[in-house]
């Protein structure tokens, strides 16, 4: 299987790495925006403009994109898709209706197949939140991110002008997964259940008031939530924040029993040393997923709910049979 990394920064270099422990896949080369020649690649694959990659149409069963769900993923996919078979992690849970409606059009035009927001959340995550509301349909499911770096989010403040570099961390609130956890089924409003801390390396001469005013009024990223804005050096940001830690739980109660007599509870939790190293191997797992499903003449957009679990295992069917089920 043949990929192509489109855009070179946090997860591309993921994919680059995630690409290495999966023998079924190749890496055609980097596709990027910026100079070629200025990025050296990890692990010697070649890099090329990406105005250049319709050359390699024949060459790359499918293309990853590796681009910001602010302002390049909404038009990147749908661009792309006209081309090539393409996946994304798009993040923008408000827009992933819109960004479906559009991918689907572009692919089934052209006969190609795409899957939009892979990752873990949305992504695995939301194959739990899927799988727990099957197994007990009457109950609550919480969803619980953090304390972890959101890419998403700091690329959003990063386009920002002003704004040399941010980081912004997730924050759960620790009474309200403790009450989830105990089947309390707690009412609880977006504001309560997370809070949003954000550091900010600011240009010497910008504004940060009127940076910090439009973070904190940023739909869907951060108005609705209590979030803090920290200023500090280029130099601290790098020294303290340069890791990219995440993770999170998705927790389920429901009630069994003819009476309710029954309390139940799953939960799905991740714990990340790498947020984009491990969101490339969830990325890379869902595209010889939609590889496979093309090979059966699927076309049109896709989510992580439509691709069968034996589409993502480099196992095969009976391997899985007999080491995993």
């Amino acid at each position: 299987m043949n990929i192509a990394i489109y855009g070179y920064g946090n997860l591309g270099r993921g994919v680059e790495a995630a690409a290495q422990k999966n023998p079924d896949m190749n890496i055609v080369g980097v596709f990027t925006r910026r100079d070629p020649s200025s990025i050296e690649t990890r692990t010697g694959i070649p890099v090329y403009a990406a105005d250049d990659i319709l050359n390699y149409k024949d060459k790359i069963d499918v293309v990853v994109i590796c681009g910001g769900s602010a302002t390049d993923l909404p038009h990147m996919t749908p661009g792309l898709a006209l081309n090539f078979n393409v996946i994304d992690s798009f993040d923008h849970h408000a827009m992933i209706p819109e960004h479906f409606t559009n991918v689907d059009k572009a692919a089934r035009e052209t006969g190609h197949i795409a899957l939009i927001s892979a990752g873990w959340d949305p992504g695995l995550f939301s194959i739990s939140r899927v799988y727990a509301h099957a197994v007990l349909p009457e109950g609550e499911t919480y969803t619980f991110w953090g304390r972890g770096v959101s890419q998403g989010h700091s690329d959003a403040i990063r386009r920002i002008p002003g704004v040399l570099d941010a980081r912004q961390y997730t924050v759960p609130v620790e009474s309200a997964v403790n009450a989830v956890r105990n089947g309390l089924n707690p009412v609880l409003t977006t504001r309560e259940k997370h809070t949003r801390e954000c550091y900010v390396a600011a240009a010497p001469d910008a504004d940060l008031t009127a940076i910090e005013n439009t973070i904190k009024s940023m739909p869907d990223y951060f108005a609705d939530y209590d979030t803090t804005v920290n200023f500090i050096s280029l130099e601290e940001l790098r020294k303290n924040h340069a890791g990219l830690p995440h993770g999170g739980s998705v927790i389920r109660s429901g009630k069994t029993g003819l009476q309710d007599e029954h309390t139940e509870t799953i939960e799905y939790t991740l714990t990340l040393d790498s947020n984009p190293e491990f969101t490339a191997g969830a990325i890379l797992a869902f595209a010889r997923g939609i590889y496979r499903m093309h090979g059966r003449g699927m076309t049109g957009c896709k989510t992580v709910f439509d691709v069968a679990p034996a589409d993502l295992s480099i196992l095969s069917s009976e391997e899985l049979r007999h080491s995993m089920l």
